[in-house]
């Protein structure tokens, strides 16, 4: 199977279906963030601390795998220069609306984030990198094309999975009130799966998922040059999984480039 042929269809699929990932944000938001007034997520719910993010007027931001015109138009609102680079054409759509309509900066590039081949090196100033590296195999070479791209001094924000989520059904699990590990971890879709919860898999064109440990997404960062300087943790909700009761679903982290190991 072609994964990143797969999960474009099927993110093409889920942007059309108007998920809450796929639904752009209103003109009052824009005029908010125009006066300073914003807020933008890496996880399910909590806003990213403002100081992360340092002064943006004129600085060049990379929205890495973020379409679905939500981060992009924001941060172009608050004074950034944004490319937007999702594998979706339609949640880059969405993006374009409302850079359109708003008259903002945010460039929309269609392509893989394991592979930046539209970008030279240090192009960025900042990437933005909300929850998507799950939908990707190896974690380990999105960091490593993110330090690519990204200015020697540049800061890169990510959000991601706790790979304990990926030891559940969740489905099942919200069914009948009850958590059952019923994978091994890593997870990949569809090889982690058999018998009916294949076909149920295959049947219902979700994207596929991939656990990745956080060896691969914090050590990744660490290997591929960055510096880790904050961390938060971040809950979903009860009704997305029962787990959410017990452990908090997605982590963020800040880290700046520059930190190769020759220089630390």
């Amino acid at each position: 199977m072609d994964i990143t042929e797969h999960n474009r269809k099927a993110w093409d699929a889920e942007s059309a279906s108007g998920s809450e990932w796929a639904t752009p944000v209103n003109a009052e938001t824009i005029a908010r963030a125009r006066v300073g007034d914003w807020s933008v997520v890496l996880t399910p719910g909590r806003a990213v601390p403002r100081d992360w993010f340092g002064d943006l007027s004129g600085k060049e931001v990379l929205c890495l795998g973020s379409g679905g015109g939500q981060q992009a138009p924001v941060l172009a609102a608050a004074g950034a220069m944004v490319t937007s680079y999702d594998l979706s054409e339609n949640q880059l759509a969405k993006d374009r609306i409302v850079a359109e309509m708003h008259d903002l900066p945010v460039a929309c590039i269609q392509g893989d984030m394991a592979q930046m081949l539209a970008f030279p090196e240090a192009r960025f100033d900042l990437i933005f990198h909300p929850i998507s590296n799950l939908f990707v195999p190896d974690v380990e070479s999105v960091w490593r094309e993110c330090a690519r791209v990204i200015n020697p001094d540049g800061v890169l924000l990510a959000g991601f999975m706790n790979p304990s989520f990926f030891l559940f059904d969740h489905e099942e699990a919200t069914a009948i009130g009850e958590l059952t590990v019923r994978h091994a971890l890593p997870y990949a879709e569809p090889a982690s799966l058999e018998g009916e919860a294949r076909e149920a898999w295959e049947k219902s064109g979700r994207p596929a998922e991939f656990s990745h440990s956080l060896e691969s997404q914090l050590g990744g960062q660490l290997a591929a040059g960055f510096g880790l300087t904050a961390l938060y943790e971040d809950h979903w909700d009860d009704e997305a999984t029962p787990l959410n009761r017990y452990s908090p679903m997605a982590i963020a982290t800040r880290s700046v480039a520059g930190m190769a190991e020759g220089s630390r």
